[in-house]
């Protein structure tokens, strides 16, 4: 499971899988990437942080605000294909990811101004270990009606494994079949399902993306897994 001390302790060359050397960054790239973005944080205003996937049921970062919100403009794609963490290059998965339109609902997490860098640094280690995705500051609604900029991870559609086929009948036996150190690639579609249920969430893209990977699976096998790993 991907824990605080896992990403603490973690060699990115290993602790995920057997990422390709070319798509790997190194620490040095991940340091420059959040140099980058914090030198454009808005207003100088506390850092949001906006989980629409695993960082809704599993943050590992320190914080002192959470509140449900909207993000307007983007919506929820597997559309990363997912060769380490819950699949390998022989069994790729597809991991998920924001592309361009509709709206997402998820949480955002406020961290305490002193603990910025060591947070944000590990959230780099966690998301951007090929630099796959923009981290991006967006404009947040948040249910108790504060209006806030967040720090969003949109997928970069020129990265190399973006993948632009993301219809339910093309990648669900792919999320079926897919796993890895941090578990299967179904156990991450189920708790993100789960997740949704329990804020009162809804999302019509997962929907019948579930049914199809449920579809794929053998009898039973989904109930066996836990749904609440990272």
């Amino acid at each position: 499971m991907l824990t605080r001390d896992f990403l603490i302790t973690a060699d990115c060359k290993s602790a995920f899988g057997d990422i390709e050397a070319s798509l790997l960054w190194s620490p040095e790239q991940r340091a420059a990437s959040l140099a980058a973005t914090l030198a454009c944080r808005p207003d100088g205003g506390p850092v949001w942080i906006f989980g629409y996937g695993s960082l809704m049921w599993n943050p590992a970062i320190v914080y002192d605000d959470v509140c449900c919100g909207t993000l307007e403009g983007w919506h929820r794609a597997f559309c990363l294909r997912l060769t380490a963490g819950r699949g390998t290059a022989c069994q790729p998965g597809r991991m998920l990811a924001l592309k361009q339109g509709g709206r997402t609902t998820g949480l955002a997490y406020r961290i305490p101004e002193g603990e910025v860098e060591q947070e944000l640094t590990l959230l780099w280690k966690r998301e951007m270990i090929t630099g796959c995705y923009l981290p991006t500051w967006c404009p947040l609604e948040l249910d108790d009606g504060r209006k806030i900029h967040a720090l969003v991870f949109i997928m970069d559609p020129r990265h190399p494994q973006y993948e632009a086929d993301t219809r339910p009948q093309i990648i669900a036996p792919l999320i079926a079949k897919a796993s890895g150190p941090l578990g299967t690639n179904a156990q991450y579609l189920f708790s993100l399902e789960d997740q949704l249920k329990k804020l009162g969430m809804t999302d019509d893209c997962l929907e019948s993306l579930v049914g199809e990977v449920r579809a794929c699976l053998v009898p039973g096998e989904s109930s066996r897994w836990p749904h609440r790993a990272g």
